[in-house]
C-alpha cells in the first residue's frame, strides 16, 4: 500500500467523529495525502449515491453496495449495471474495505482511491466514456460546489477526478464494523456473548477446518483475511483445458491497451484468470483475494462468481477439498492448502454457527 498513517479520529457518514475503531478492529489506515475530515466524508457519501455519474442515470456506487445489505447487492450472484447488464464478479462488501491491502477480487488497485474511479468507466457498470460528465456536474451543482469548498478549499474550476475519488474513499473509510458476538466474547471477555455452538465452531475454525490459515486473527484484532490470493478451484473448470491459450491471448490484448477492469467484467472466461490478469505470473493463475468473513452471514451468495448460495454450501465446498461434488476435478494451479477436511455434520453446523457470530449489531437481522 502507499505510505499510510494511522488515524484514530475518524469521521462517520454523518460527519461526526468516533474516538476509536469498534471492538475487534485496529485503527483505520488513512493515506497521508488524503486525511479524513467530516466535510470530505459528507461529500463522499453524496458522490457515492449520485446516479448522474452513470451514462443512463440509473446506477450509482450504492446500487451495488447497499447499506441495508452490508454494502453489497445480495442476493445477486453478480452485479448489474446500466441497462441491466451483468458483469462476472460478485460485489464484495465495502464494509472494512479500508483495511484491505488491495481492492477488487484480483487486487488490481492498491487503495480505495484507485478503486473508486474504475466503475464509472466500465461498460457493464456505469458506462461513461470518460470522466467529463462527472466533472461537469460537480463543478456546476450548487451543493457540490459548497461541499468541495468545505472539504478541499477548492473553487469549481479546480475540482478534478482526484478530488472526487479522494472524497469517495474518505466516506468508505468510515464504513467499519466490528463488535460482533465473537468480538465481545474473544476480545471483550464476555462469556455469554457467543453461543456454545459458535464456540465449538471456533475450535473447528482454528483446528480441523484450518480456516484461520487464510482468514486470520491476532491477539488484538481480527480482519479475517490474509490479504493474499488463492486458487480455490471455483469456476476454473470453465477454462482449464484452454488456460494457456486464453492467458496468452489476454496478455497480448493487454499489450494493445485492453484494461484489466474491462476485460474481466466483460468476459466470463477472462474473469477466471483471477490475479494472473494483474501480475502475469503463472503462480497467480485463477487466484482470488481472501475476503473478510465479517458479516458474512448477511452477504450471500459467495465466492468471486457468487456460485455458492449458502454458508453451508461454502463449508461443504471446503470439506470436499475445493469441489462442489465429490467427483469434480481439481486444477493444477489449485492452492496446496485446499484439501479434504473430513468434517462431521455436527462440526459443519458448529462452523456455520461461528460464522454467523461474526455479524455486527448494525447488520444483524431485526
Amino acid at each position: 500500500m502507499r505510505n499510510m498513517m494511522f488515524a484514530i479520529m475518524l469521521g462517520t457518514a454523518a460527519g461526526m467523529a468516533q474516538a476509536a475503531p469498534p471492538l475487534g478492529l485496529p485503527p483505520v489506515p488513512v493515506p497521508a495525502d488524503n486525511p479524513q475530515n467530516p466535510a470530505k466524508v459528507r461529500l463522499g457519501e453524496k458522490l457515492f449515491h449520485d446516479k448522474r455519474f452513470s451514462s443512463t442515470g440509473e446506477v450509482s456506487c450504492a446500487t451495488c453496495h447497499q447499506r441495508e445489505k452490508v454494502f453489497t447487492d445480495s442476493p445477486l450472484r453478480v452485479s448489474r449495471g446500466i441497462r441491466g447488464l451483468t458483469g462476472t464478479r460478485n460485489a464484495p462488501t465495502v464494509v472494512n474495505a479500508a483495511y484491505m491491502h488491495t481492492l477488487f477480487w484480483d487486487g488490481r488497485e492498491p487503495d480505495l482511491e484507485g478503486q473508486a474511479g474504475q466503475p464509472f468507466l466500465n461498460p457493464v457498470e456505469m458506462g461513461l466514456k470518460n470522466y467529463d460528465p462527472i466533472l461537469e456536474v460537480v463543478r456546476s451543482d450548487r451543493q457540490y460546489r459548497k461541499l468541495f469548498k468545505q472539504a478541499f478549499g477548492l473553487e469549481p474550476k479546480q475540482i478534478t477526478m482526484r478530488h472526487v475519488v479522494q472524497a469517495i474513499a474518505s466516506f468508505e473509510r468510515t464504513l467499519v464494523s466490528g463488535d460482533s458476538p465473537f468480538d465481545r466474547w474473544y476480545f471483550g471477555g464476555d462469556e455469554k456473548a457467543m453461543s456454545e455452538q459458535a464456540k465449538r465452531g471456533f475450535k473447528v475454525f482454528l483446528g480441523k477446518g484450518r480456516c484461520v490459515s487464510c482468514h486470520t486473527i491476532s491477539q488484538t484484532h481480527a480482519l479475517f483475511t490474509d490479504n493474499r490470493f488463492h486458487n480455490l478451484n471455483v469456476g476454473f473448470a470453465r477454462i482449464d483445458k484452454d488456460v494457456r491459450e486464453l492467458a496468452v491471448a489476454f496478455m497480448q490484448a493487454r499489450k494493445k491497451g485492453t484494461s484489466v477492469d474491462v476485460a474481466v467484467l466483460s468476459n466470463k472466461n477472462t474473469s477466471e484468470l483471477g490475479r494472473f490478469a494483474v501480475t502475469g505470473e503463472w503462480r497467480d493463475m485463477g487466484a482470488f483475494k481472501t475476503p473478510t468473513l465479517r458479516n458474512v452471514a448477511r452477504t450471500a451468495p459467495y465466492m468471486h462468481d457468487g456460485s455458492l448460495e449458502t454458508l453451508e454450501d461454502v463449508v461443504n465446498f471446503y470439506d470436499k477439498g475445493g469441489r462442489v461434488e465429490d467427483d469434480d476435478p481439481v486444477n493444477a494451479f489449485q492452492s496446496g492448502g485446499i484439501r479434504p477436511l473430513n468434517l462431521s455434520d455436527d462440526e459443519k453446523a458448529d462452523l456455520v454457527a461461528f460464522l454467523e457470530a461474526l455479524t455486527s449489531p448494525e447488520y444483524a437481522k431485526k
